[in-house]
């Protein structure tokens, strides 16, 4: 699930106000009985899961004990993932959520928070709760029960209701006197100074105003390694991504990409050092593919099946096809779990940690951006515009032909991507329409791919005559779309190519 609160910092003197007029019409406040909350916090010995903004914990009397908490791109919201367990033994399933954070290094008890609660549901006609107000009076113990701190802060957590019912709860909490608060987590206060310190992740930091090449270089995979991390532990629980997107395709994407810029960048890097790293990318990205091959195809066989009301498919045609995707996709998703638990992996999110903190850059990486970040998108660019490229395209060739153009043309975007940031608008129109063009592309190659998938389908099952039917029409609506991609696709390669497009390059 996931949870957004907001913090107030308060003193001891501080009285709650009434908040019945935060509450719709016909709503009360629901004042609950206090409780007493003792959590017990795990992480590393050099607070690996505290410095990145997220927790392991063990809450007595919680009717599901064990918590992890990690932190989104949103303050004050993060995803809360719960299991139940006994107390000392937290359960695996989270103790892999964190991965990425801990990298293998031992986990122990670091602080206990005791938590006296008072806690205001401020609830709708129908009883809903919209929102949870707390008060909390927090004591920090050390291992022998001594309190060695205490501090008191306020708590608005959204439920059923709206960012819009947070905002007039906290004008009438600070009318009262209270102070927003950063959100800085109870174990992290409790903790202390080694708690705030940067995390082992370095975060993407902007270009200064007259940025070398090498300033690129380090944002851009600085950005691509903080993607590609952040959707392990989605991709461990098959969640789906902000956008609907599922985390497996979003963390691919983050492979690619990254792989992509250690290419554009190649003469600005150590090669020793970013080969091994391209390699490992490569790995991680194919072990993704397959269960996003069949997530794909899966999505696919619906739309196509249903893309012609007037002339409908057998249904338990295309569920028994749809069936045979599943297990491709079952299967697929287990060998990805089983990647992301392999010592491999763990070297890798090691590696990766490393690299944001600083790409092994060449003395090329020193000159202006401005000057040595265009000459490094011509050669994918002349590969797509060459004659084995772009040019080798008619309406009649081959299916595999308009695919190694795709690949050519995602290489292309990507570089320039890579460098829209220093470069800016001539860049940035470039890259827009290249991503039509790759929409083009990537709808062509779905299609196709799909096409071959139902008829190879239906082939396994000589027998079933109507899966044959039905994978056979299937097939014929995909290959209407790609030779609609094909008709469509010398409009949106003009428009990419125009001047005021292209003119930057050297």
């Amino acid at each position: 699930m996931v949870e957004e609160e907001r913090k107030h910092e308060v003193d001891d003197t501080f009285v709650l106000p009434d908040l019945s007029a935060t509450s719709p019409a016909g709503g009360r406040v629901r004042a609950l009985p206090p409780v007493t909350l003792v959590a017990r916090y795990i992480d590393t010995v050099d607070l690996r899961l505290a410095r990145a903004g997220a927790s392991l914990r063990h809450r007595r009397g919680d009717e599901l004990p064990w918590t992890v908490k990690l932190p989104t791109s949103t303050p004050g919201v993060r995803h809360e993932i719960s299991r139940p367990g006994p107390v000392g033994q937290p359960p695996p399933e989270l103790v892999e959520l964190v991965t990425v954070l801990h990298r293998g290094a031992p986990l122990a008890p670091v602080t206990v928070v005791r938590t006296v609660r008072h806690a205001h549901e401020v609830c709708d006609a129908a009883g809903r709760v919209l929102a949870e107000v707390v008060d909390d009076r927090v004591t920090v113990l050390d291992d022998a029960g001594a309190t060695t701190g205490t501090f008191r802060e306020l708590e608005v957590e959204l439920k059923a209701g709206d960012r819009k019912l947070l905002d007039r709860i906290g004008a009438v909490l600070r009318e009262a006197g209270a102070r927003d608060g950063a959100f800085t987590p109870k174990h992290v206060r409790a903790l202390g100074a080694a708690a705030q310190a940067e995390p082992d992740l370095v975060a993407p930091a902007g270009l200064p105003a007259d940025p070398s090449a090498g300033d690129v270089v380090t944002e851009a995979i600085r950005k691509e390694v903080r993607r590609l991390l952040a959707y392990d532990p989605l991709v461990r629980l098959n969640t789906p991504s902000d956008g609907g997107r599922s985390a497996v395709h979003q963390m691919r994407v983050a492979c690619r990409r990254l792989r992509s810029d250690l290419r554009t960048f190649a003469p600005l890097v150590r090669r020793s050092w970013s080969r091994p790293l391209r390699a490992e990318l490569r790995w991680l990205a194919g072990v993704l593919g397959a269960a996003r091959d069949a997530e794909v195809l899966r999505d696919r066989l619906r739309r196509t099946a249903s893309a012609d009301p007037l002339s409908p498919l057998d249904p338990a045609a295309v569920e028994r096809l749809d069936e045979a995707l599943a297990g491709r996709q079952r299967q697929a998703l287990a060998a990805i779990h089983e990647a992301l638990r392999s010592a491999r992996y763990l070297a890798m999110v090691d590696a990766l940690v490393l690299t944001s903190r600083g790409p092994r850059l060449t003395r090329r990486a020193a000159a202006p951006a401005k000057r040595a970040l265009p000459r490094l998108v011509v050669r994918p660019w002349r590969q797509l515009t060459g004659p084995d490229g772009v040019h080798a395209l008619d309406p009649l060739a081959p299916d595999d032909l308009w695919h190694a153009v795709r690949k050519e043309g995602k290489q292309a975007r990507y570089a320039v991507n890579a460098v829209t940031p220093a470069l800016g608008k001539g860049a940035r129109r470039l890259s827009r329409a290249l991503a039509r063009v790759q929409d083009v592309l990537g709808e062509h190659q779905d299609a196709a791919v799909a096409a071959d998938t139902w008829l190879a389908l239906a082939a396994e099952r000589p027998d079933d005559h109507e899966l044959a039917v039905t994978a056979g029409r299937l097939a014929e609506r995909e290959r209407e779309t790609v030779r609609r991609m094909r008709a469509r696709f010398p409009a949106a390669w003009h428009r990419a190519t125009r001047r005021r497009r292209t003119r930057w390059l050297p």
